[in-house]
């Protein structure tokens, strides 16, 4: 027979390792406690006992024999009972989940107080105004958070009696004016509630455990968990403590303490110190704190042993802790410890100084920093004031700062740019036709979109500033102006500032901070400060601890060269059709337009030597590296003008082009009701002749040249959408007879792996067959993603993804991170299916989930062997996988 659940500890019974039970207060006042440090004794009601109450609308029945078991054990501890007339003992009633969520969920102060023992605090403290203020502190606490009246009413009353006195804080109200006060709290929880304040000090106390569980589904609570990822299942902890006073008089007060500044990782002690009062009002910020230094001057016992039991946790915790504290009439108390939430440029300095002082390992250096943080630190960002009101928020695409004078077509950006201007590209949407444009801007906003869109996706590879679905923007791209919700008009020519990492738009030039880390990264500068030193030093040691390679997905010389900088170790996905873009449209247009195989073999034979000399310009930057090419992937009609501004522009022509009624015919022969599930990939290959022999051609004669030129090139062909083994075969075949054509007019040997996307389901499911004819796999995540639920990337972005989100069905996108359960599984079977076949199939991912640092650790998981992302995002790739390879080792957040 199992022993019966526990629901209650005393702080002495528990330690650190019980925060899944406990929470991380109560687990921290623990562990405190079991130190020697001056805690205020108290107990814990266990996550386990808040489950059983959200599930059944019930406390446990043991729970009230266990907290009143408890609560003897404090009164006998102090020496007072709760609510004692004479000499009351009072108690907070506090929230502590699992994972930290500051400000989200309930706390009530001075349980214990009533109409009796107000007078009885008052003469053992000996300052009447004290126990009242008190009092009014637990009426406004209690009646807000247990009894549910609007926090604002009793704001109000104390504004009308301030009002009254002539006086501006709280603390400026005497004894009888806060007695006054209090009757008037109590007569307006009774108008408020139909029911009295309860006087017996014990009800107080469980009406405020069980409003403490109720705080866990709050409404503010629910939405803190769902953006910080925090699972809903979990409950909070409720921690019940003896109070002590930081308002009894100038040798008293409150603080914060940080053993370490959490914002830019400096050693030395840090945080906030205000005389003559209690912790809530340094968070409601009534009165202006003095630095924490303040304190030594102040009370320089209570700061010396302050000092000491700082250094203590951080040599416990061998981390940042953040440390609340209260001085009672010159006796000090710690109230409260965790693991100190930190900046990025905080989390790398104090991984790294730890380290340095040998008081963790590199492996635990490198778990307390991560990707996101890297990326953060990577890229220039605002200097903003508080003053600097964004007029528009949207989805933060791609990160970073810039600020440029709006346009609104890509023809203006490339022009005014080529004028030395700096330029923010404003679509509704981007389409591959504004890609000259996207290039030439300093950023991109679109007021539709999510972070997969085109111009998210785009953005990101060229590490442009990118706000997507700003959709309180309505863009006028024919009158070139946009209009913000409130009305204010926005003109082509005037400035603006876009915040890719916030996911804000504001008017006018905000001033911008350049980044230190992302210069030193990309030219392996050797002057460096504190902060890249930490940053270079987590990367070094992940790169030697790693497995997965790291390549990047890169479609020009210039961007290879960046990924190459940035630490790439190839090329996971080159895509083609971006280099039949800009002038080049017309020779695809003519390849469409093709009457007889004649024309379109002179239309391709004209492409050939284009796609020859991008290939070797990017075999050349990628030197002695993989390179993986795929094929022609879209649609051929998104190579044609969009069918309306064709349709417009013969209309309006007295004498219409007759290439324009050539490619509107053309258009409108090749429209498909969805063409991501259309004429494309690999079925576009087979259905044009000469297409994949023209590619592979060009992709062989180019590896010749470099070979020729003494380069050592490593070109890899992949074939796209793939689904089923017979079209790879007989696109395989076309392949190797190329390279045979190659090698025989050359003499050179070729050695091109020839592979396949799979970001079909049905390519997941038959990998085994299909394996037969590949040498590798790159898994095409972002199809695979919309092919598996059945829905339209952009389309569902802009519809309902934002419900599902706020509903909880999605915690993320799964275009964001991907969709281990289901996606995921998918990728696993391939991936195991494929390797029975052939043990020495290489396996790689080049989808946006390459970059993604919880999909990066899945993809070590199950064995992949490299990830490929956007150029910019290898450094934190590169780290995401040292993280991954760690074994053993904590790499959960601090939150």
């Amino acid at each position: 027979m199992s022993a019966p659940t526990q629901y209650v500890y005393g702080f002495a019974d528990g330690n650190r390792e019980m925060a899944d039970l406990l929470g991380g207060k109560g687990a921290g006042l623990a562990e405190m406690t079991r130190l020697g440090l001056p805690v205020p004794p108290g107990f814990t009601v266990t996550t386990e006992a808040c489950k059983v109450y959200l599930t059944t609308g019930e406390e446990p029945p043991e729970l009230g024999i266990e907290v009143a078991r408890a609560l003897a054990g404090l009164e006998q501890a102090m020496g007072r009972t709760l609510g004692q007339p004479d000499e009351p003992l009072l108690v907070s009633v506090r929230s502590g989940a699992r994972f930290s969520m500051p400000g989200m969920m309930e706390t009530i102060l001075d349980i214990g107080l009533n109409d009796a023992s107000v007078a009885g605090l008052a003469k053992a403290s000996g300052q009447e105004r004290f126990a009242w203020d008190s009092y009014r502190r637990l009426l406004q606490m209690f009646g807000r958070t247990v009894m549910g009246v609007d926090g604002e009413l009793f704001e109000a009353a104390i504004a009308e009696h301030k009002a009254a006195r002539s006086v501006t804080a709280d603390h400026d109200l005497d004894a009888a004016e806060l007695a006054r006060l209090t009757e008037e709290f109590k007569a307006l929880i009774r108008r408020e509630t139909g029911e009295d304040f309860p006087q017996d000090p014990v009800e107080q106390l469980y009406r405020a455990i069980r409003a403490v569980f109720d705080s866990w589904n709050g409404e503010r609570a629910r939405v803190y968990r769902r953006r910080e990822h925090i699972p809903d299942d979990l409950g909070t902890a409720v921690n019940i403590q003896a109070m002590v006073f930081g308002n009894l008089g100038a040798d008293s007060g409150t603080g914060v303490a940080f053993t370490r500044d959490p914002a830019t990782g400096a050693r030395g002690r840090y945080g906030d110190y205000l005389p003559d009062a209690q912790g809530e009002d340094v968070v409601a910020g009534v009165r202006d704190a003095v630095p924490l230094d303040a304190l030594k001057t102040l009370d320089p016992r209570s700061y010396d042993e302050l000092g000491q039991h700082l250094r203590t946790l951080e040599r416990h915790y061998h981390d940042l802790c953040d440390v609340e504290f209260t001085v009672e009439r010159g006796r000090l108390w710690i109230l409260q410890t965790r693991v100190g939430k930190r900046t990025a440029e905080a989390a790398f300095r104090i991984a790294h100084d730890l380290r340095e002082e040998r008081a963790i390992t590199a492996d635990e250096a490198l778990a307390r920093v991560d990707g996101t943080e890297l990326t953060r630190l990577m890229f220039p960002r605002f200097d903003t004031r508080p003053t600097d009101v964004p007029v528009a928020h949207g989805v933060p695409a791609s990160p970073g700062a810039a600020v440029g004078v709006v346009v609104f077509d890509s023809a203006t950006a490339v022009r005014r740019a080529a004028a030395g201007e700096d330029t923010v590209l404003v679509r509704r949407e981007t389409t591959p036709d504004d890609l000259p444009g996207m290039i030439a801007a300093q950023a991109v906003l679109t007021s539709r979109g999510g972070k997969t869109s085109h111009a998210a996706v785009v953005a990101r590879g060229m590490g442009k500033v990118c706000v997507c679905g700003a959709e309180s923007l309505t863009v006028d791209p024919v009158a070139r102006q946009f209009t913000t919700s409130s009305g204010e008009v926005v003109r082509e020519g005037d400035t603006v500032s876009v915040d890719g990492t916030a996911g804000t738009v504001h008017l006018g030039a905000l001033p911008l901070t350049a980044s230190e880390v992302g210069r030193a990264l990309e030219t392996g500068s050797a002057k460096s400060g504190p902060l890249t030193e930490a940053v270079l030093g987590a990367l070094a040691h992940a790169d030697s601890v790693r497995r997965l390679e790291v390549r990047a997905n890169a479609d020009t010389p210039e961007d290879a060269e960046r990924a190459r900088a940035l630490g790439a170790q190839g090329i996971g996905l080159c895509r083609t059709e971006h280099m039949f873009l800009g002038e080049r449209r017309a020779l695809v247009e003519e390849m469409i337009l093709a009457r007889d195989d004649t024309a379109r073999e002179q239309a391709l034979a004209a492409l050939l030597p284009l796609q020859r000399q991008d290939f070797t310009g990017i075999l050349k930057a990628m030197d002695g590296l993989p390179v993986t090419i795929r094929l022609l992937d879209p649609p051929l009609h998104e190579f044609l003008p969009d069918r309306t501004e064709l349709a417009v522009r013969i209309a309006g022509a007295e004498r219409p082009d007759p290439h324009d009624r050539a490619l509107l015919a053309a258009v409108e022969r090749m429209h498909e009701e969805n063409p991501m599930l259309g004429l494309r990939g690999v079925r576009l290959g087979l259905a044009v002749p000469g297409l994949v022999a023209m590619q592979v051609r060009a992709i062989a004669e180019a590896v010749v040249s470099r070979i020729c030129d003494g380069g050592r090139p490593h070109a890899e062909i992949m074939v796209p959408l793939v689904g089923t083994v017979e079209e790879l075969r007989l696109t395989r075949s076309e392949v190797e007879r190329v390279l045979a054509e190659v090698v025989a007019e050359t003499g050179q040997a070729l050695d091109c792996p020839i592979g396949t996307m799979i970001e079909l389901p049905r390519a997941a499911l038959t990998a085994g067959r299909i394996a037969e004819a590949a040498d590798f796999f790159s898994f095409g995540t972002n199809d695979l993603t919309q092919t598996t639920w059945g829905l339209s990337r952009d389309d569902a972005e802009a519809s309902f993804f934002p419900l599902y989100l706020e509903k909880g069905i999605f915690a993320v996108s799964p275009f964001e991170s991907l969709d281990q359960e289901g996606v995921g599984r998918l990728v696993e079977i391939a991936v195991e299916a494929g390797r029975a076949v052939n043990p020495r199939l290489q396996t790689g991912v080049c989808g946006e989930h390459g970059g993604d640092p919880e999909s990066i650790h899945f993809f070590h998981r199950v064995g992949l062997d490299y990830v490929s992302c956007s150029p910019f995002r290898i450094p934190a790739a590169r780290l995401e996988a040292g993280r991954a390879a760690l074994t053993g080792t904590d790499v959960s957040d601090t939150r």
